[in-house]
């Protein structure tokens, strides 16, 4: 008699196991087939951060695909930050192929108050009655249900007027702490801010601590001790002319270790057109703003140019496109600056992204940073240290600076993404 070793029986075991598996699999085929055979407006979810797999798992009256050629409807949702912390999301519907030329935008505001859970519901029923219209183009199904509750009058409170006039206020502290055997770091840091933004105006104000320290026990006597302080205060204040036009001007206030900068104010007055009306800002965008202002500056040591205070007039022009469709997104902003004194101490900066679905389940994205940097005058005389280099502790003399990143994505298979399974996480 053979008695088989453990392995061997392991071995069978697992293989009784995955044939049953299969063939359980191949008997359930068709029940589930048969479910969802039903034919469906296919959908195109496009959005970024909007909880996606909770709406595919809660919207189930329509079948989502990977790709929007495949599509009925392309929904784009983009959201953006309201004047009292909160977001408003706009939702899209762009029909395709049956429904071409049926399109229609809704939009929904969520306070900062909200909980995640109230956010992505709030975003459900939007994704809800978008798709309603496209579901009932041909007849209203027989086996469609449809529940609406607004709350009663007495759940809905009395508005007896805003006693903060539209007025936002926010406060931040933080610290970090960490350490080992031979060295030690601490990080603290607070912020505030005041926000008030009307369709008329929009009043900004921030300030900015930060406070850095770091610790080296080295093989001498005494440690190495560095510290970083950042402090800065800034405000903006626009008028809102017309659909195309705004005026503003900005105030800002800091010192820093890095930028050998012991005060620093700047206030400048600036305009700005945007080509397309502002009405549209979630789909594109073309905005060309220009500052004329000037900067008063005291630095911690003597600058490369003899310096330790000084003031300078100073002006910029910044162009920035933003455009979000079906085919993907573009954002590219070109910034100008020069000091008036000398035109030849100037800064360049170039920023681009491209998002572009090129074909069926290929998508291809690039990122561009790059600046030519002539503006350099808040340098000290003295060369800097070793520590001073490695540590990053002061800005050092360059010349231009860039970044670039570059990602190709190809997917196939199947066209559906309906299924959500969190199971063992993502």
């Amino acid at each position: 008699m053979i008695i088989p070793s453990p392995s061997a029986s392991a071995m069978a075991v697992a293989v009784m196991f995955t044939a049953v598996t299969c063939v359980a699999l191949a008997a359930a085929g068709p029940i589930l087939h048969a479910q969802t055979s039903a034919p469906q407006v296919r959908v195109f979810l496009d959005c970024s951060d909007c909880f996606q797999d909770f709406l595919q798992t809660e919207v189930t009256f329509v079948d989502y695909v990977r790709d929007r050629s495949e599509a009925d409807v392309h929904v784009l949702i983009t959201s953006t930050e309201t004047g009292g912390g909160g977001r408003e999301h706009t939702a899209a519907f762009i029909g395709a192929g049956r429904y071409a030329g049926i399109d229609h935008t809704l939009k929904a505001v969520t306070t900062q108050s909200d909980q995640e859970d109230v956010v992505r519901r709030q975003l459900a029923t939007t994704l809800r009655i978008g798709l309603l219209n496209y579901v009932a183009r041909d007849g209203v199904p027989q086996q469609l249900g449809v529940t609406v509750r607004l709350g009663s009058e007495d759940d809905r409170p009395a508005v007896a007027g805003d006693r903060w006039n539209n007025w936002v206020f926010s406060l931040q502290a933080s610290g970090s702490f960490e350490g080992e055997e031979s060295s030690r770091q601490s990080q603290l840091g607070a912020s505030i801010g005041a926000d008030r933004i009307t369709p008329d105006w929009k009043i900004t104000f921030g300030a900015e601590l930060d406070h850095e320290t770091e610790q080296f026990d080295l093989d001498e006597d005494e440690p190495v001790k560095v510290v970083r302080r950042e402090r800065e205060f800034r405000s903006l204040t626009v008028k809102s002319l017309n659909d195309h036009w705004s005026a503003g001007v900005e105030i800002d206030l800091g010192s820093s270790t890095f930028n050998n900068t012991r005060f620093s104010i700047e206030a400048a007055p600036a305009v700005e057109f945007n080509v397309f009306p502002y009405s549209q800002y979630t789909r594109r965008q073309l905005r060309v703003l220009y500052s004329l202002g000037a900067e008063h500056v005291r630095y911690h040591e003597e600058t490369l140019f003899g310096k330790l205070e000084e003031t300078l007039p100073r002006h910029e022009l910044d162009v920035t496109f933003e455009q979000r469709e079906r085919w993907g997104s573009l954002q590219a902003s070109l910034e100008g600056s020069q000091y008036l004194h000398d035109l030849l101490k100037s800064r360049l900066e170039a920023e681009g992204q491209v998002s572009w679905r090129v074909v069926r389940g290929l998508s291809v994205s690039a990122e561009l940073n790059a600046s030519r940097i002539r503006d350099q005058l808040s340098l000290p005389r003295r060369g800097a240290t070793p520590e001073e280099i490695f540590l990053r502790l002061r800005e050092l003399q360059s010349g231009y600076q860039y970044d670039f990143q570059f990602s190709l994505t190809y997917s196939f298979g199947s066209i559906f993404s309906s299924v959500v399974n969190p199971r063992f996480g993502n």
